[in-house]
C-alpha cells in the first residue's frame, strides 16, 4: 500500500481525499463496497488499507444480537425521551450511544428511528418520537449530534412513510405531495439542516407504488437535490429484494445493500457487473452512490481505526444515570385526583405493587425487533419501589394484597411483543417491530384486574409500562391517578419510585395525541388508512396534513389527552408574552419571550410550547403549529424568563404549485402555553416577504 495516497492523509479536505480513494479503487473494488459482507460489516480492501465498516442496531442503546452479544446500557423507549421534551438530555443520550457503539467495535448505529407516529396502534411507536415533525426533529438532530460528537455515524431512519408494520416490505403509501412534504419529509429536512446525519436507511415499504430502495424521487430528488443529503443510505436489512434490481437501486441512490447474505441479494457482484455490461448502469452511478458511502468511512475514521477487542458488557454508572433522568423526565402525569400523588411515606405503613408489568424486564434477545438491547442489570418497578421504601421507611411493609394496603401501585400495560416468535405465529399483541397493535385498549384481563384492584383498595395508583398510547377511557373515572411510565429502560424503578414518593416532580409532556375512541382519530376513519387495503396492498394517507393534533384542532374534536399534555406536583403562571418584532422582513428571525413561574409548594419543570397559526393563507393550513419548545426547571416562587428564537421557516408550507416550501405575506398569531389545547397568552405578528 502506498502511504502516499491523499486519501490515507486525515489532514487533507474529505472531498478530496474521496476524489484520490476514487482514482485509486478498481471497478471490481467499487463493486465489492456496494453489500455486506455478513449481516453487520461491510467488505474490507486489504490492498488498500480499507477495514470492515461495523453497524449495530438500536435506537434503545447497543443492540445485543449485532454487538458481539454485548450488553449495553438501556435507555427508555424512543418516545419516552420525546416525552421528555428536553434537547440537552437528548444530546447526552446521543453521546453515550456513541460512546457504546464504538466500545462494541462498530461505526453505526442504525438509530434514531424517526418515523411520524401516524396512529397509536403502529407496532413501532416505542422506537419513534412524536406525531410531530418540529418535537420529533429537534430531538432527533440533538441525538444525531451526541452520537456523531464520537465519530460514530448516526443512521436516521425509515426514509419514508414506514408509519405502520402490517405488510410493511409490500405494502405501498399511497400520499399525495404536500402531505409527503409538509409533515413527513419535512421531519428529515429539519434533522439534516440542524446536525447533518452522516447515515440515512431507507423504508422497505412501497411509495406511491414503488419500492423505497429503488424510488429515485424520494432518494434523489428529495433527498439528495432538495435537502442536500451529504451521507450515505443503507437498506433496511432486505428492504432490495423485492426490486426490479440492481440497476434500479444503484440510479434510485442506495449505497449499501444490507445484509450481505440470505436476506439481501439484489446488489451481488454478480448481478452489478452484469447491469454494467447491460449498459443498464455506467462506472459514474456507481461512483455517485460510492461516494457517500466513503464519506462516511472518512468521517468515522475508520484509515485510522485501530480496533480494540470488543468490550462485552458496558456497566457505567454515569451513563445509566443518565438514562435513569430520562425515564425520571419522561413520565406524564395524566390524573392526580385530590393529590394522591406524592404518596407520604410518614403517613403509611403498607405498600402493595401488583400488576403483570410489576416484575417484567424487558431487554430479551430479539424481543420487541431491532431495539432489543440486553441491559447489565435491570431495575424492575417492584424493584425499584420496594428498595426505595427499605432505604428510606422503617415501618412500611411491603403486602401482597391491595385490601391489606394503605397504597396500591397497579402497573399494567404491554407486553413490547415478546420475541418475534411469538409475534408472528402466536399474534402476541404488544409494542414490536413486524406487527401491528389490533386493539387500543388494554388487554381483557387487565382491565378485569383493574376493577378488582380498585374494589378491593380504592387507593390505587394506576402506572402504564408501554410504547404506545393506550386508551383509559374504561377505567378512567374510577381511578385516582395515573402515571404514563412508557419502558423506562434499565433504571426505570429507580426512577419511578423518585416520582411516587416525590423526591422529583412528573415533567414530562405527551409527544402524541390520545384519542378518546379510535374512530376518532385521523389514520383510522377508514381501513383503508389503517392498516390499509391488505388485498390491494395500499394503505391511504387521506388525512394528508392532518395528523395527530392538526387534525383534532381543525375538527373541533374533543382528545382524551391532547398533544404536550402533563400533569405535575407543582404549578405554573405563563405571563408577558412579548415579542422583540410585531413586523417580521423576509429571512429576519425574531425573539418570542414569556416569563414562568412556580407558584406551587415543589420545585419542578414547565415545558413552554410555542405555536403558530396563519390568519389568512391562499390553501388550506392547520388552526396552529407547534414550531418550537423550551423546558424551563424552576423552584417554588422562582420565575424565569424563556425565550424563543424563530426565522421564516415558522411560517412556511410546502406549495405542490411552486414544488417548494414557500411563506407568504400576512398576519400571524403565536400562541403560548403548555399543551396544544391549553395555550392562554397570544400575541399577533405580520410578516412581509
Amino acid at each position: 500500500m502506498d502511504k502516499n495516497n491523499k486519501y490515507l492523509n486525515p489532514d487533507l479536505p474529505i472531498e478530496s481525499r474521496i476524489e484520490d480513494l476514487l482514482k485509486v479503487m478498481t471497478l471490481n473494488e467499487k463493486i465489492s463496497l456496494l453489500r455486506g459482507k455478513d449481516f453487520w460489516t461491510t467488505n474490507p480492501i486489504q490492498r488498500l488499507g480499507i477495514p470492515s465498516f461495523g453497524m449495530t442496531d438500536g435506537p434503545l442503546g447497543v443492540a445485543w444480537h449485532s454487538s458481539h452479544r454485548g450488553k449495553h446500557t438501556r435507555f427508555p423507549a424512543t418516545i419516552a425521551l420525546a416525552a421528555t421534551w428536553n434537547k440537552t438530555l437528548a444530546y447526552e443520550m446521543g453521546k453515550i450511544l456513541g460512546k457504546e457503539t464504538k466500545a462494541a467495535g462498530r461505526h453505526q448505529i442504525l438509530a434514531p428511528g424517526v418515523n411520524i407516529i401516524r396512529s397509536p396502534l403502529c407496532g413501532r411507536n416505542f422506537e419513534y418520537l412524536s406525531e410531530d415533525p418540529i418535537l420529533s426533529s429537534d430531538l432527533s438532530s440533538e441525538l444525531v449530534k451526541g452520537i456523531q460528537s464520537e465519530n460514530i455515524a448516526a443512521c436516521v431512519k425509515h426514509f419514508i412513510t414506514n408509519n405502520s408494520e402490517t405488510k410493511r416490505m409490500k405494502i405501498s403509501t399511497e400520499i399525495e405531495e404536500r402531505a409527503l412534504q409538509e409533515i413527513y419529509v419535512k421531519n428529515f429536512k429539519k434533522i439534516i439542516e440542524k446536525s447533518d446525519p452522516w447515515g440515512l436507511m431507507c423504508c422497505y415499504n412501497r411509495v406511491n407504488g414503488t419500492y423505497g430502495a429503488e424510488n429515485e424521487y424520494i432518494l434523489r430528488d428529495i433527498l439528495r437535490t432538495q435537502l442536500g443529503f451529504t451521507g450515505h443510505v443503507t437498506t433496511d436489512w432486505g428492504a432490495a429484494r423485492k426490486t426490479s434490481g440492481a440497476a434500479a437501486c444503484i440510479k434510485a441512490g442506495v449505497s449499501l445493500e444490507m445484509p450481505g447474505f440470505l436476506l439481501s441479494r439484489t446488489m451481488t457482484p454478480r448481478k452489478v457487473r452484469k447491469a454494467l455490461q447491460k449498459g443498464e448502469i455506467a462506472e459514474e452511478d456507481i461512483d455517485y452512490v460510492l461516494k457517500p458511502m466513503l464519506r462516511t468511512f472518512l468521517r468515522v475514521e475508520l484509515f485510522q481505526d485501530v480496533t480494540n477487542a470488543p468490550r462485552k458488557v458496558t456497566d457505567n454508572f454515569e451513563h445509566q444515570q443518565v438514562a435513569q433522568q430520562v425515564a425520571e423526565e419522561s413520565m406524564v402525569l395524566l390524573k392526580n385526583e385530590a393529590q394522591i400523588l406524592p404518596i407520604k411515606l410518614s403517613e403509611i405503613t403498607k405498600i402493595a405493587i401488583i400488576g403483570p408489568n410489576a416484575h417484567k424486564k424487558f431487554g430479551k434477545p430479539y424481543h420487541g425487533g431491532s431495539s432489543a438491547v440486553i441491559p447489565p442489570q435491570f431495575n424492575t418497578p417492584y424493584e425499584g419501589i420496594k428498595r426505595y421504601v427499605e432505604e428510606n421507611a422503617e415501618n412500611v411493609e411491603i403486602v401482597d394484597y391491595p385490601e391489606l394496603a394503605d397504597v396500591t401501585f397497579l402497573i399494567v400495560g404491554l407486553d413490547h411483543g415478546g420475541s418475534f416468535l411469538k409475534t408472528f405465529l402466536f399474534n402476541v399483541e404488544g409494542d414490536t417491530e413486524g406487527s401491528d397493535r389490533t386493539q387500543y385498549g388494554l388487554p381483557t384481563k387487565q382491565i378485569q384486574l383493574i376493577q378488582h384492584t380498585l374494589a378491593e383498595n380504592p387507593n390505587t395508583v394506576l402506572i402504564l409500562i408501554a410504547g404506545s398510547p393506550i386508551d383509559c377511557t374504561e377505567w378512567y373515572d374510577d381511578v385516582p391517578a395515573i402515571l404514563n411510565a412508557w419502558y423506562p429502560g434499565m433504571m426505570g424503578g429507580n426512577a419511578l419510585a423518585r416520582l411516587l414518593f416525590g423526591d422529583i416532580s412528573p415533567s414530562g409532556k405527551l409527544p402524541v395525541t390520545y384519542p378518546k375512541t379510535l374512530q376518532d382519530h385521523p389514520a383510522h376513519k377508514s381501513k383503508k388508512r389503517f392498516p390499509g387495503d391488505l388485498k390491494q396492498l395500499k394503505i391511504y394517507f387521506e388525512e394528508g396534513i392532518y395528523v395527530g393534533y392538526r387534525y383534532f384542532d381543525k375538527q373541533q374534536i374533543e382528545p382524551f389527552f391532547p398533544f404536550g399534555f402533563g400533569l405535575s406536583y407543582t404549578r405554573f403562571d405563563l405571563t408577558n408574552i412579548q415579542v422583540d418584532k410585531k413586523d417580521i422582513k423576509g429571512h429576519e428571525s425574531f425573539k418570542i419571550s414569556v416569563d414562568v413561574k412556580n407558584i406551587g409548594v415543589y420545585s419542578g419543570a414547565e415545558v413552554v410550547q410555542v405555536y403558530i397559526g396563519d390568519d389568512d393563507c391562499s390553501v388550506d393550513r392547520p388552526p396552529r403549529e407547534l414550531q418550537s419548545f423550551e423546558k424551563v426547571f424552576l423552584r417554588p416562587a422562582e420565575t424565569k424568563t424563556v425565550s424563543i428564537t424563530l426565522d421564516n421557516s415558522a411560517f412556511e408550507f410546502y406549495s405542490e404549485k411552486e414544488k417548494n416550501f414557500i411563506s407568504e405575506s400576512g398576519s400571524f398569531t403565536i400562541w403560548v402555553g403548555t399543551s396544544s389545547r391549553d395555550l392562554p397568552l397570544s400575541i399577533k405578528i405580520n410578516y412581509v416577504i
